[in-house]
């Protein structure tokens, strides 16, 4: 597995393209503005298919060039089916720009497999952030790419169009159970591992009230 990160756009949000290193199909994970000419830079540059867009969520900061990569790549669009809704009406109102519509062609749902060449990552459904939010996980490269539901000593807002505080509860609390072991690639901010988040996402499940 290749990954490689574009961080963009107004509250930094980061943009990650994952391929396989033998069959050179590949993903990208939040298709953030401004993204598309790098994103098609870079797959050009390596020689990677892009078989598929993946949207944590439904938030301008992660959708805004959905519509244009699709165009340009030709890849599918895949979503939580319980954010298409917000894809294909987006909230331009709390943007800084106008964002585009963007329409999954692939719905995901819990224990959704996306693959591509010889990666197979599981959708896990997180909502709190938003209603649809996903984490994609790969046990075999043990990585989880983690949208805006946990980050380096933190978690997505719930007080945000589509957040929950008790959801998010719920999600933390299972990720609190996973391989310590696991990358966290996240939305925005460096990456960290589910063994150094674990401390405090345990007493998150203990507790059952987000600590800060």
């Amino acid at each position: 597995m290749n990954v490689q990160r574009l961080t963009t756009g107004p509250v930094g949000t980061n943009v990650w393209v994952v391929s396989d290193l033998r069959t050179r199909e590949a993903i990208a994970v939040d298709t953030a503005t401004p993204s598309v000419r790098w994103l098609t830079q870079t797959l050009a540059d390596e020689g990677w298919d892009l078989r598929y867009i993946i949207s944590t969520h439904r938030h301008w900061d992660h959708i805004g060039d959905n519509a244009e990569a699709v165009i340009a790549t030709g890849a599918t669009l895949a979503a939580h089916v319980a954010d298409r809704h917000g894809l294909e009406h987006p909230d331009s109102q709390s943007a800084p720009f106008p964002i585009p519509p963007s329409v999954p062609a692939l719905d995901l749902a819990e224990g959704s497999r996306i693959r591509f060449g010889d990666i197979d990552l599981t959708v896990l459904h997180t909502p709190g952030h938003t209603e649809g939010s996903v984490c994609l996980l790969s046990n075999e490269q043990r990585v989880l790419f983690s949208g805006d539901t946990l980050f380096a000593s933190g978690w997505g807002r719930t007080d945000l169009p589509g957040g929950d505080a008790e959801m998010m509860i719920d999600s933390l609390s299972r990720l609190a159970t996973m391989d310590p072991g696991l990358t966290v690639l996240p939305g925005h901010g460096p990456e960290t591992t589910i063994g150094r988040e674990q401390p405090w996402l345990q007493s998150v499940a203990q507790e059952r009230k987000l600590p800060f």
